[in-house]
């Protein structure tokens, strides 16, 4: 049999990093070298790596230059060709973390059924000479048992011993059991979550002063294992009131570790550190909430959290021939789970999907040979399962199914297919986005996949069915409340295309208030006598007749005649819209395609001068208007000030003695009849008139 790798070191033994000796206090010990942060401390983590692709990542050990790990990882080796290489990095929140040494392991070096207690020194490549430290572990090699084909390594406590001869497990030690898991069971495992936990930020105490005002601006970073979360800023003070809530998963059964750390935002540079803090969830009651008082290490007050560790066994994945929903007694029990009589019960439990990925046709080839090795990501907000690699295939089964629970019936099923490769990150080849209120039941169906940008299709389609049961009233009461934020989300660059789109969508927005303000106007400038008189008329009646119910049942009208129109097929303003948007788009592309050529640096700025130009004008109108009803109530024009003081209370005697209803008919008889009084006279706004009186702070400080 050829053989595989079973990395397994004798029982709890450790992994631990190590260095030269440091003194006579420090005997049989020794430290890392060099420590990268200036505390004279790191925060280390290891990584393992074969064939180029990470296999493992170990825990974080704050503050440590000799730390020990007690974890177990299982591993599976194809060939023994591919060294194992074990890098050490010293953790850094919020920037790239520091290298602190490599080393590797020969894996045909190793004798079958053996545990060696191995010590290897850390290097770096490019400063050979550099002392980095060692790491010690336990590894064991083992064939392949039947159709298992797995590997093994267990970090613990550590004891040393020489490499000269075989090592033997002490007496002391329970046999390590044999391992009957199946790796696709643990690859399903390691996509499963044990539980949820809700960390709700409520405020800081004391802060440290960052700013010259003697001020900070601070904002807070969570991050436990790749789910990471950022509070917003609160601008100049030192105790602020952050009031946020959201959730991480949990994915061990111990718990976990959340990082946080706490900044200062500085426009123009870099971001002031103000002090950091650690959650140990092993040390907390779960179905319970905490309130924690966080002191901030490295920094100056405290942190008050809000922290709710609940289970949950909403998500799994399962096999074709296994899932609930086509077993009828599971799939009522279901239905009857979120039926309409447990509307109040776990408010948070929306609902469910169920999503059957079947299988993908017509993919792009990523590799030179014209094949590609898929497999399909499923996400639903901050939830992400995968499949497994279907290896040099354009047209790949997988045949599983994900359930997810519903925490918002808004929410949007992402499917995407990726090329798997092992020397670098995958490749995109596809993607999906479908809401969950668009999903038709049971319904097994070819869906296009899409580019990244979702702005047209690329190569191949993938087949699903998807089922979604949910609590009417559970999911209404969501809506109402604020929208769960995504851990990781892509970062913003500048992009002309989507200055451009984007600029184009405020302008259609604008055009519509524009076009509807013209459309009143032309009523009380008589362009059309049939239509004024009609404005003037229905304007009588509803002031006359004006009662409060009458709002919302003027905002149903346009709701009603809109669905009359879907229902009847008449309506097409949506369709027109999207095309647009993505017309605007492809002349976009298209654009930058046919000039990128020949377009040089200043060709492309010129190409955005003009949106440029329109965003700065129409800030600087917002700005101005603003400024200047700022300045009209700070008396810096006197006159008007006084004007709009006798202004006021005329208006306010006229209205304690006359009821709204006459003077808005007064009003709206004056605007109708003042082009029939007068057909030469210029139209113009009062307000607008008397508030361009006023200077605005640009124009203030030009006159000075």
């Amino acid at each position: 049999l050829i053989p595989s790798a079973r990395l397994q070191p004798i029982c709890r033994h450790p992994l631990a990093i190590c260095g030269t000796h440091t003194g006579s206090e420090t005997k049989n010990r020794r430290t890392l070298t060099p420590a990268p942060r200036p505390s004279g401390t790191s925060d280390p983590y290891v990584k393992f790596k074969i064939g180029g692709k990470e296999v493992f990542k170990s825990k974080t050990i704050f503050k440590n230059l000799n730390p020990v790990w007690d974890e177990r990882v299982s591993l599976l080796v194809e060939t023994l060709r591919e060294p194992l290489y074990v890098k050490v990095f010293d953790y850094d929140f919020g920037f790239q973390d520091d290298f602190m040494g490599s080393a590797q392991v020969h894996l045909e070096s190793l004798e079958h059924q053996r545990i060696l207690d191995l010590t290897l020194d850390l290097g770096d490549p490019q400063y050979p000479d550099q002392d980095l430290g060692t790491i010690d572990l336990g590894i064991t090699l083992s064939p392949k048992d039947g159709d298992i084909r797995e590997t093994t390594m267990l970090t613990g406590k550590s004891w040393k011993r020489s490499m000269s001869r075989p090592l033997h497990p002490p007496p002391w030690c329970p046999p390590i059991p044999d391992l009957s898991m199946r790796l696709s069971d643990v690859h399903k495992k390691s996509q499963l979550w044990r539980g949820i936990v809700n960390i709700g930020l409520i405020e800081g105490r004391r802060l440290k002063a960052m700013d010259d005002n003697g001020q900070s601006d601070p904002y807070v970073r969570f991050r436990m294992g790749h789910q990471k979360y950022k509070s917003k800023v609160l601008a100049k003070c030192l105790n602020p009131q952050w009031r946020e809530q959201f959730d991480f998963h949990l994915y061990e059964e111990q718990g976990g570790y959340i990082d946080i750390t706490v900044w200062d935002r500085d426009q123009g540079r870099r971001d002031d550190f103000m002090g950091r803090c650690t959650i140990d969830l092993s040390t907390l009651a779960r179905e319970r909430t905490h309130k924690l008082d966080l002191p901030l290490e490295d920094g100056a007050g405290v942190l008050v959290l809000l922290v709710t560790l609940t289970a949950t066994s909403a998500v799994s994945i399962s096999d074709l021939s296994v899932n609930a929903l086509d077993n009828p007694y599971e799939r009522h029990q279901i239905a009857q789970r979120y039926g309409l009589m447990r509307s109040l019960i776990n408010l948070k439990d929306v609902g469910m999907v169920q999503v059957k990925v079947l299988r993908a046709e017509g993919l792009m080839a990523a590799d030179v040979t014209g094949k590609s090795d898929p497999f399909c990501v499923v996400e639903l907000s901050n939830d992400r399962l995968q499949t497994q690699t279907v290896y040099k295939n354009l047209s790949p089964e997988w045949n599983k199914v994900f359930t997810f629970n519903i925490k918002d019936i808004h929410s949007v099923l992402e499917v995407t297919v990726y090329d798997e490769d092992r020397d670098r990150s995958a490749d995109f080849l596809g993607k999906v986005v479908i809401p969950l209120l668009n999903i038709q039941n049971g319904v097994r169906k070819a869906y296009a996949l899409k580019s990244k940008e979702l702005t047209g299709p690329t190569k191949g389609v993938i087949f699903l069915e998807i089922d979604v049961i949910f609590n009417a009233i559970k999911a209404s009461i969501r809506t109402i409340n604020p929208i769960e934020q995504k851990y990781i989300e892509g970062e913003s660059k500048m992009s002309k295309q989507l200055l451009l789109q984007n600029f184009n969508r405020v302008r259609r927005c604008v055009m519509v208030l524009i076009n509807a303000g013209c459309f009143i106007n032309s009523c009380f400038q008589w362009d059309s006598p049939q239509r004024s008189i009609c404005a003037f008329v229905l304007y009588v009646l509803v002031v006359w007749n004006f009662e409060i119910y009458m709002i919302p049942l003027v905002l149903l009208l346009p709701l009603v005649w809109n669905y009359l129109l879907i229902a009847s097929g008449k309506d097409t303003r949506q369709d027109q819209a999207v095309e647009d948007l993505l017309q605007d788009v492809d002349d976009d592309f298209d654009k930058d395609d046919k000039d990128s050529e020949r377009k040089g640096f200043m060709d492309k700025l010129y190409a955005i001068q003009d949106v440029c130009v329109s965003v700065q004008n129409a800030l600087g109108e917002v700005a101005s208007y603003g400024e200047r009803i700022k300045n009209t109530f700070n008396w810096t024009v006197p006159f008007v000030s006084w004007l709009v003081v006798v202004a006021l209370g005329v208006a306010c005697i006229l209205l304690y003695y006359i009821p709204l209803r006459y003077m808005l008919l007064a009003w709206g008889v004056n605007k109708f009849t003042k082009k029939l009084r007068s057909p030469y006279s210029i139209d113009n706004n009062e307000l607008l008139d008397l508030l361009s009186r006023v200077p605005s702070d640009v124009q203030l400080v030009s006159d000075a």
